[in-house]
């Protein structure tokens, strides 16, 4: 019995093991909603890496122009394409034949993709690409296996490997930097930030209005429950 019971503890363990080499440790993404900035460059990169394929159709220019008081003419001339007018949406130029022709679907919105995956994984997921003979497009992801997006940003980041670890807990992937890009490691951090950046922004772009609104909500609770208690004492002295 004792034997048994030794042997299924050590199973039990080995399988925890295993589970925890198989997950992906998501890299914290250092974003600052009230950092303009940021925001700003995260939409230029946006469009000029992003906008081929994927659209963020809920967010127009003329929103970004106004709630982070830039003229109307440098957000056209910064950060929208060629053509475009202030009222338009980010909208994607591809059609869905041609997305369907090169990537056999169409590239998702991602105008609440930072609500529905979180911050964290969109960092790690722009910065989890490695080479993969393989695939399609020659890359793969180690936070979403199998994508079927190519590495938008692979002349900034350079060129990764996935290499195979073991530890006494298991195998995990490690992903080595074997070609250089443009940017240095701090650079592109950097520039992927900021991308995260905008889109949390245009997932929630009230965000900053919603925590200061809500720090006066608490406030009036908090003052409402002193009242109502003093109030509930008096209705109640007579009877108390």
């Amino acid at each position: 019995m004792k034997t048994l019971t030794t042997t299924l503890l050590l199973m039990l363990c080995l399988s925890f093991g295993a589970n925890a080499a198989e997950e992906v440790e998501l890299q914290k993404a250092n974003i600052d909603p009230t950092d303009k900035a940021s925001l700003l460059r995260g939409a230029k990169h946006f469009v000029t890496y992003c906008l081929g394929c994927h659209s963020a159709k809920y967010m127009r220019y003329l929103r970004i122009a106004i709630d982070e008081h830039v003229d109307e003419k440098t957000v056209l001339s910064d950060i929208a394409p060629e053509g475009a007018s202030i009222y338009d949406q980010l909208k994607s130029a591809m059609n869905k034949h041609d997305a369907e022709k090169w990537f056999g679907t169409q590239p998702p919105d991602l105008s609440l993709i930072s609500r529905s995956r979180g911050t964290d994984w969109l960092y790690s997921y722009l910065k989890s690409y490695y080479i993969d003979p393989s695939r399609p497009f020659g890359v793969n992801n180690l936070v979403f296996p199998d994508t079927a997006m190519p590495n938008p940003l692979w002349q900034q980041q350079g060129e990764q490997h996935a290499e195979i670890r073991k530890t006494i807990w298991g195998e995990y992937t490690h992903l080595e930097l074997t070609k250089a890009g443009a940017m240095s490691e701090h650079e592109f951090d950097r520039m992927v930030n900021d991308i995260v950046n905008f889109l949390a922004y245009v997932g929630e772009p009230v965000q900053l209005e919603r925590k200061g609104l809500g720090k006066f909500v608490l406030l009036f609770l908090l003052v409402f429950t002193v009242i109502a208690y003093l109030l509930k004492k008096e209705y109640w002295r007579d009877i108390h």
